[in-house]
């Protein structure tokens, strides 16, 4: 890669000067769109030049920012740390769009809302008047990302990456403005690079320091292998801000090792260092484990509006109002009222019509938001299905699933596993709705369950997979 020092407009073309390999390359000009925006593109784009795309994302006006101590207050909302706060209100007082970077690995099709944390974040943002710039990962994405692994992680192959990073392009527009976001590949740098231009990279960083990183200095202690090229991963991701000159930079808790990387070569390379933001990692249904497609505890983005208003409904009250802080976009002050009316004795469960109303709008509209509503509501009174019912905590153990038998056992729905065989035979036995006919049946962990037996015996279950 290169690190530019200087840009000189020359008889209608640009300059850029390059240390590293001590070349310079010609860029033609393509279009001004204000004092401070210009367009270009590489005539040589096997080399590609530090800045350049932060040119490309430059701020069309600064006009409508709202000023520093408004915008701390939505920016700081739900944040599990920023590094460094006071660099951050530096960065606001400068008056101009902040370019906001948050990456993504297209290792699944799909995205779940525990994702979209970090791209409700992104959309305040926008909101705020700042430029995003939503990464994927597709160079990083064929490494794979060691974070918080204690095995190497399997690459994926490049029509794999291809094929996902589409999918994220059509999901993301969910949220974000497409016309205030800027969707980069790293490939369009990192992939450019040459042998020598890597080798240059790592001399930024020691062993050492990368074996301070929590997962590889445990995998180390416990002599369990390390590939090389499993530290290349929080090298490109760090590179991945210089070369898009990131003024802050968005990810989960634990990319911590990682955004703070992007801070320590930005600079190396003589850039005014990324304010780093950690975002929490948003519980899944079970109220436990982090939302994970893995763990079966997710809901997709791409779920059907009933499917999703459903699972919605199924977490916990007191899991509500984290997914209220992390997940809505409502006003911090509209959700303490909220809390207000649920202790002056309003039902939770309304509340939580709203929060799953919100959502299914967001990602559907707000007249199917509607129908799942009313559909919900019909479909537990014409079942004569309590919404409001014990919530129970079941653990798994090393299985995989549970029997059905047990898990109404274990429940007490039920005095023991001859009488449930005897109940799902007489057909008085409902999960979520749905009568069950097979007294072989096994749940999967990390899901929540509506359990009925007969009329009036109803729980909300949640089996949890114990770490083995």
């Amino acid at each position: 890669m290169t690190e530019c020092s200087a840009i000189n407009r020359l008889k209608g073309a640009i300059i850029v000067k390059s240390h590293l390999r001590g070349q310079r390359f010609a860029l033609k000009r393509r279009e001004y769109v204000d004092h401070n925006l210009l367009i270009v593109y590489a005539l040589r784009p096997y080399i590609p030049p530090v800045g350049l795309a932060a040119a490309l994302l430059a701020p069309k006006s600064a006009n409508f920012m709202k000023p520093p101590a408004q915008q701390l207050p939505e920016i700081q909302r739900g944040t599990q740390e920023i590094l460094v706060a006071e660099e951050l209100r530096e960065k606001l007082a400068l008056g101009r769009p902040l370019r906001i970077k948050a990456g993504f690995d297209p290792t699944a099709p799909d995205l779940h809302l525990g994702h979209t944390v970090l791209i409700n974040k992104m959309r305040q943002f926008q909101d705020l008047g700042h430029e995003v710039i939503f990464l994927i990962g597709d160079f990083t994405g064929m490494i794979g990302d060691p974070s918080g692994k204690n095995t190497t992680r399997p690459s994926l192959s490049r029509a794999d990456v291809a094929a996902n990073a589409e999918t994220y392009k059509a999901q993301i527009f969910k949220i974000l403005d497409p016309e205030r976001t800027r969707v980069v590949f790293n490939s369009e740098w990192m992939g450019k690079m040459d042998a020598a231009d890597l080798i240059r990279l790592a001399s930024r960083h020691t062993v050492a320091r990368m074996l301070e990183r929590d997962d590889f200095s445990k995998r180390y202690a416990a002599r369990q292998p390390i590939a090389i090229h499993e530290f290349l991963y929080p090298l490109v991701q760090g590179y991945d801000s210089v070369a898009l000159e990131a003024d802050i930079e968005l990810g989960g808790t634990d990319q911590r090792f990682n955004l703070l990387m992007g801070r320590q070569l930005q600079q190396a390379f003589g850039q005014s260092p990324q304010v780093v933001i950690t975002m929490p990692l948003l519980e899944g249904l079970d109220g436990i484990n982090k939302m994970s497609k893995s763990l079966g505890n997710y809901i997709g983005i791409t779920d059907s509006p009933d499917e999703m208003f459903g699972k919605l409904m199924s977490i916990s009250d007191e899991l509500m109002w984290r997914y209220f802080e992390l997940l809505s976009f409502r006003p911090l002050t509209e959700i303490s009222g909220l809390r207000d009316r649920v202790s002056a004795g309003a039902n939770p469960r309304d509340i939580k019509f709203e929060l799953a109303t919100e959502i299914v709008a967001r990602f559907h509209d707000k007249a199917t938001a509607e129908r799942a509503l009313q559909d919900f509501i019909n479909r537990f009174r014409n079942n004569e299905i309590p919404v409001d019912m014990p919530e129970i905590q079941l653990a798994c153990g090393a299985a995989e699933r549970l029997g059905i038998a047990h898990v109404l056992n274990q429940a007490e729905l039920v005095a023991s596993t001859s009488e449930a065989f005897r109940m799902i035979r007489q057909g008085a036995v409902r999960i979520d709705g749905e009568r069950v006919a097979d007294t072989g049946l096994e749940l999967a962990p990390n899901h929540t369950y509506i359990c009925q037996v007969g009329k009036r015996r109803f729980a909300r279950i949640t089996l949890i997979q114990q770490a083995k």
